[in-house]
Order: structure tokens, then C-alpha cells, then sequence
């Protein structure tokens, strides 16, 4: 494998080199427990990480994971499949695990090397996951919740800002926030998430603290993503101040999700209807409702295109094999620049 050198980072992020003139690997506490090259994680989307992305990040040396979203076991039960074997990881919504246990049951017949839970208690699945080999990955975005992930025995916490797509807390951003969490979790590893979408993204987290990234929004821009035309060529041509947090789809479409969270989404015509009107009358929302279940999938003007603050980072679509690749090179080439700025 090589010789170990240390980074110009601080000194606390081995970079690993293949032989050649450049090194080729970074390894943190992340790579070790998961046994993978590259620090960098897959965030497990819903309807959009399935089994064909979740094995190509896996293939290219990261930790992919199929999204368990709202536990439907026909789309659980078929990405799966199309993971073919590969070595992937599944997370769910816990809230949703609530309501059907079951898909906890259909992960751990994969064998994976670890389940991620997020938005709510682990506690209740813990047995079951260490008992299936498994490690627990936890989602955290506030104090609390990395207490309860801690006292449930999490192996690795994902710590997310508010600059993340998808549903979360709008509270902190991430670059407040995984210090916070670093600091707070003691020996256990934590991963960055929100707004990360380049090698630069992923430096400024080792940097933090963290051991690793978790990324969505730039691997939704994937070949292996599960979407469509529109959606890809929206991704390519938007940017951060194309999104905002809003709770217009949990309201209108559904689920309920619990207080405090909203998700950050391309903000359309639609969104800017419920934000600009803070009293939701009923029949601003079955207007929206009609509106929404009358419109096309792939119509983003009413639909949500689900999407972090990294959309500047973001210009093409390309295997996810590739993107690890670009990632970790610039990211091994900016840690080794960081030198530049000590005396």
C-alpha cells in the first residue's frame, strides 16, 4: 500500500501514498472502521441512493448506502437487488422504522457493514444491528441528539447543517456545527455533511475535526442516481441561491414531519406561494395539494427538487467513480497546501 506520510494539515491526517509522485489516500478513523479507501460516505437519500449508486461509491472506495427513506419494502426489497452483492450500507428515517420494523429486518439480511439512523431514537434497534455485525451510524444536528446517539452506543455520527438538501433542522450551518459535534462526541468519529461537494469540502472537514463527508447532493449529479433528465439538467445549472428551507411538501403531500425540521429544496413558484403567506388558510393548501398530486414527477415548478447549497460546485453528471476520484484528489492537494500558510 505504501508509505504513511502526514499532511500539511495540522499534522492529524495521514495521507497514504501508492508508490507514486502524488498520494493517493487519505485515512482517518472513518477509512479504518469501515474498511474502505476514501473518507467519504454516500448519504442514504431516499428514492434517489439506490442500489446501483450505493455499489458504485462502494466500488470507487468509498461507503455507499441504499436510502431506506420511508421503509417501502418493494423499493427496499428492489434495490437491494440491484446492489448485486456489492458491500453497501442502508439508512433509514427512524421515525418511519417506527412505523414499519420490518425494514430493519430486510437491511440486515444484506449483512452490511453498517446501518445509518437518522431523525429519532436509535435506541429501540441498537440489539438488533450489533447482533447482525453491523456498526450504527447516527444522524445528529443539535445537542441533544448527539447525547442520545452517544448513549445508544453509535459507532459513527453524521453530523448535518442546515446547508444540506433534503429534510433536516434550520438551525446551524455546517461549518458551525462540526466543531460543535467534534468536540461534544469525544472518541467517537464524526462525518460532515451540508453543503460538501468538492475536495476542498471534504479538507475543510478533516480540518474541523471530522473523519470523513457525507454527500448527497453531489452524487443525486450522478449517472448512477435514481433520476431523471430534467432533474439532471436542473442540478447542472442551478446554484445555493436557488434553494430554500420550506415545510410546504411535508404539509401538502406528506409525511408530518417532526417540529423543528424542513428540508432545503430548489425554490420554485411554488414554494415561494407557501412562504410568501405565513397563515396557510385551508384553502391555500388544498389549492397547493391539487396543484401538487395534478402535476408531473419531473415537474420541478411544483415538485421538489431536494438539493444542498453546493450546486455551485456542480456543473456536469458523471459517474460516481469519478467524482470520488476528482474529490479526494483535490482535497489530498489542498491539505498539502494548507502547509503554505504556517511560519
Amino acid at each position: 500500500m505504501g508509505s504513511a506520510q502526514r499532511g500539511r494539515s495540522g499534522g492529524n491526517v495521514p495521507v497514504e501514498s501508492d508508490g507514486a509522485a502524488r498520494p493517493s489516500k487519505i485515512t482517518t478513523a472513518l477509512t479504518e472502521l469501515l474498511g474502505i479507501d476514501h473518507p467519504i460516505v454516500l448519504a442514504p437519500m431516499g428514492d434517489v441512493a439506490g442500489g446501483r449508486l450505493a455499489a458504485a461509491v462502494s466500488a470507487a472506495g468509498g461507503f455507499g448506502q441504499i436510502g431506506g427513506g420511508y421503509c417501502e419494502l418493494d423499493y427496499l426489497n428492489r434495490e437491494i437487488d440491484l446492489a448485486e452483492g456489492a458491500r453497501v450500507g442502508v439508512g433509514f428515517i427512524t421515525f418511519s422504522l417506527d412505523q414499519e420494523p420490518s425494514a430493519l429486518d430486510i437491511a440486515l439480511e444484506l449483512g452490511p457493514p453498517a446501518i445509518q439512523l437518522s431523525f429519532g431514537d436509535p435506541r429501540p434497534y441498537v440489539s438488533r444491528i450489533r447482533d447482525a455485525g453491523a456498526l450504527l451510524i447516527c444522524g445528529v444536528q443539535s445537542p441533544e441528539e448527539v447525547d442520545l446517539a452517544l448513549e445508544a452506543g453509535a459507532d459513527l455520527l453524521v453530523a448535518q447543517g442546515r446547508d444540506a438538501g433534503g429534510h433536516g433542522r434550520p438551525d446551524v450551518g455546517t461549518m458551525g456545527l462540526i466543531p460543535s459535534v467534534v468536540d461534544r462526541a469525544g472518541s467517537t468519529p464524526v462525518i460532515a455533511a451540508g453543503g460538501i461537494a468538492d475536495g476542498r469540502g471534504l479538507a475543510a472537514a478533516l480540518m474541523l475535526g471530522a473523519a470523513g463527508v457525507a454527500m448527497g447532493t453531489r452524487f443525486l449529479a450522478s449517472v448512477e442516481a435514481i433520476s431523471n433528465p430534467n432533474e439532471a439538467r436542473m442540478l447542472t445549472a442551478l446554484g445555493a441561491f436557488d434553494t430554500v428551507r420550506t415545510d410546504v411538501y411535508d404539509v401538502v403531500r406528506g409525511p408530518v414531519w417532526p417540529e423543528g425540521h424542513d428540508g432545503r429544496v430548489y425554490r420554485s413558484r411554488f414554494v415561494d406561494d407557501w412562504n410568501s403567506e405565513p397563515a396557510h388558510p385551508d384553502e391555500q393548501i388544498t389549492d397547493l395539494h391539487d396543484r401538487y398530486f395534478e402535476s408531473r414527477e419531473d415537474d420541478y415548478s411544483v415538485r421538489p427538487l431536494w438539493a444542498g447549497e453546493g450546486l455551485d460546485l456542480i456543473s456536469s453528471i458523471e459517474p460516481a467513480g469519478a467524482i470520488i476520484e476528482a474529490i479526494v484528489a483535490q482535497a489530498i492537494e489542498t491539505l498539502g497546501g494548507a502547509g503554505g500558510y504556517l511560519c
